[in-house]
This record gives structure tokens, sequence and C-alpha cells, in this order.
């Protein structure tokens, strides 16, 4: 029974006393406490992988200035050439049709049915209507590639 009278005056020893903590609280400055809040570790390891990874957007004329840089094009001309598919893309997708682009993968619309749906601000029930969407079927070789 000795030691264990010894071990606990001294686990007394070792935890800090509340007064002591107190004072030291109030002499950082007010402003500081209010501008910075404390952040969860959930938190912290959630918004760590969106900035580790910043993502590049190409768009079309980068796209047509590769072109014709490759293939001995005008930057107009490629240009145009990508505009007129972005054009007969749409065409087809309107009319209901598949487009298979060999490599890349198959765009199609489909339909999407009307359903109850809530409101994530007051939680009140509602109807969301039927609608169209586009969907994008990758390729075999593009998921390999990716």
């Amino acid at each position: 029974m000795p030691p264990a009278k010894k071990s606990a005056p001294a686990a007394k020893k070792v935890a800090p006393p509340a007064k002591a903590a107190a004072p030291q609280k109030s002499a950082a400055p007010a402003k500081t406490a209010a501008v910075a809040p404390k952040k969860s570790a959930a938190a912290i390891k959630k918004a760590a992988p969106a900035k580790a990874v910043p993502q590049v957007t190409v768009t079309l004329k980068q796209f047509a200035a590769e072109l014709a840089a490759t293939h001995d094009l005008s930057k107009k001309l490629a240009e145009a050439i990508l505009g007129d598919l972005v054009t007969l893309a749409t065409a087809q997708l309107k009319n209901g049709n598949k487009i298979r682009l060999t490599g890349l993968g198959i765009l199609q619309v489909r339909a999407r049915e009307a359903r109850m749906g809530r409101n994530p601000a007051t939680g009140e029930a509602i109807q969301i209507a039927a609608s169209r969407k586009i969907a994008f079927r990758p390729a075999k070789e593009l998921k390999e590639a990716v």
C-alpha cells in the first residue's frame, strides 16, 4: 500500500491548477480570439485535399490551338471546326440520338422522371418536375488511360 499512496500525490502535482489557467487566457488579446475561431479536426482534414490538387480547365480555344499546331491549320480554322463539332453534337442530342466518340465515350440523353424532393432550408416536401439530362459513359480506353 505505501507505493499507492505515493503515486496519488504525484498525480495531483502533474495536473495544472484551474486558477493558474484562467489568467493566461485573459492575457491574450480579445481580437485574436474573435478573428480566428478554432476549427474541428474533421473540417481541417476535408479542406486539405481540395487545396492540394488544383484543377486546370482546358477551353475549346486551347484545344484548337494545339490542333492547329499539330496539323498545319490556322487557329481560326481549328476553332471553327471545333465550334461546328459542338453545334452538331447539340443538334443530335436534341433529336435524342446517341453520339459515340471512339476512344472517348458515349453521350446520350436520358429522361428523368418526376419525383418528390425536400427543400433543405425548410424541410418542406416539393415536387420536382420530369426533365432530360445528358449522360456520358466513358470508353474503356479512356478509363484505362486515366
